[in-house]
């Protein structure tokens, strides 16, 4: 359990590091392409609103320009525009402003904005905006290569600094990690302790207890005060054998022992002895199990895994009720259902917890069932043994369903 707390911290731990780098590289990165195009859109709004160029300063620089906008534009920018008429015939070309486009390449890059519904856009590093000049649309290109390629190589060095900065942080995480979950490794370890301990302390004074009462009723005769002395001393040896095997089954070192045996004959053996006490109590009782089913695993605890579940079923199911057992193979897993029909309703936000020790659905029903609320997590512990899972759920609030999931 300590490996698997310690592994959930380490991903919790990484996932949040991760979303949290995303988030940072992503809203920057975002922030600057946004900054690219916002400015390309300012020149090419301008160059569009003068046909194709930039206005005239007059003998001073920057005179006419918008505000926020470097006098240095006008200079630096790179442009070229195309003019086409109505039925898509090339009227002009202009490409004074750049070298690196000639009359094709312009003509090539207008039939290609062209193909694109919005008026603005990208071809290839070219940002291109068309608007109507007279009869004819022009359209102005602005080469924005060297912002994109400045974006581009921020947006590499970005991820490439985060992903390292990620693995040193999870090296740095998983390797101090030991020490986060210490104290609680400590407590849980000295809980199991406890436990373990106090299980076979107490299975003495109850095995002396049992055998006075053997020796009174052998002196006195039948007494309903001695019956009620071996009834309960009967169950709390059943609860502490619970306790310590409960606690033996979550060590981190489990000590089952694995071997293929024919699961299906344990499953069926152990479920149809319940069938009589169904019947007795007036309970209806079916049973379906695939035969030739097996499975690696430990035969006495899927056994008691059974049981517990039958015997929870039969207790917690009215008279009347129906209680029904199946277990069958599903692509490459083995399903084990129980399912039984409730005295009372059966809220789904309580399904989670029906697992952890001492809760029960109804437990105004306690002194009428004598359990004491352990089965199902001694249940959970032999599910998660060998490997699966088990789960809890209602169909219509009337009823409740244990399914087990164990891998092939």
């Amino acid at each position: 359990m300590i490996k698997k707390l310690r592994i959930k911290f380490i991903v919790l731990t990484s996932v949040s590091l991760f979303a949290l780098l995303t988030i940072i590289v992503a809203g920057m990165n975002i922030l600057n392409y946004n900054s690219v195009v916002s400015e390309a859109d300012r020149v090419l709004s301008l160059l569009s609103q003068n046909n194709g160029s930039f206005p005239d300063f007059g003998g001073h620089r920057g005179d006419r320009l918008p505000p926020n906008m470097s006098p240095e534009i006008p200079y630096e920018s790179r442009f070229f525009s195309v003019v086409i008429n109505i039925s898509g015939d090339i009227i002009r070309t202009e490409t004074n402003q750049i070298i690196s486009v000639d009359r094709e390449n312009a003509i090539e890059y207008a039939r290609l904005s062209l193909q694109k519904r919005n008026n603005i856009g990208f071809v290839g590093d070219f940002r291109f905006v068309r608007s109507i000049e007279g009869d004819a649309i022009r359209i102005t290109f602005l080469d924005c290569g060297r912002r994109l390629n400045a974006y581009r190589n921020f947006l590499m060095i970005s991820i490439i600094m985060a992903f390292a900065g990620f693995i040193i942080v999870l090296l740095v995480i998983a390797f101090f990690s030991g020490k986060f979950i210490r104290p609680i490794a400590e407590s849980y370890e000295k809980q199991k302790r406890f436990i373990t301990d106090a299980g076979h302390e107490i299975k003495t004074p109850l095995t002396i207890i049992n055998a006075n009462v053997d020796i009174l009723e052998m002196d006195i005769g039948e007494n309903e005060c001695l019956d009620d002395i071996a009834q309960q001393a009967k169950r709390l040896t059943a609860l502490t054998n619970d306790l310590v095997y409960l606690a033996r089954m979550e060590e981190a070192e489990n000590s089952l022992q694995m071997i293929e045996f024919p699961v299906s004959e344990v499953v069926y053996e152990t479920a149809i002895p319940f069938k009589a006490l169904a019947a007795a109590s007036g309970k209806q009782f079916s049973c379906s199990v695939q035969p030739m089913l097996s499975v690696r695993g430990n035969n006495k605890a899927i056994e008691q895994m059974v049981s517990i579940l039958m015997d929870n079923a039969l207790k917690y199911s009215p008279e009347g009720g129906e209680v029904s057992l199946s277990f069958f193979r599903q692509n490459r897993n083995l399903i084990l259902s129980v399912f039984n029909t409730t005295a009372s309703p059966v809220k789904p936000e309580d399904l989670q917890y029906v697992f952890d020790r001492f809760y029960r659905l109804d437990s105004s029903r306690n002194s009428e069932t004598g359990g004491h609320g352990i089965g199902l997590s001694v249940a959970k512990a032999i599910a998660a043994a060998h490997g699966g899972k088990i789960a809890a759920g209602t169909n219509d609030g009337l009823s409740f369903e244990i399914t087990v999931t164990l891998p092939i």
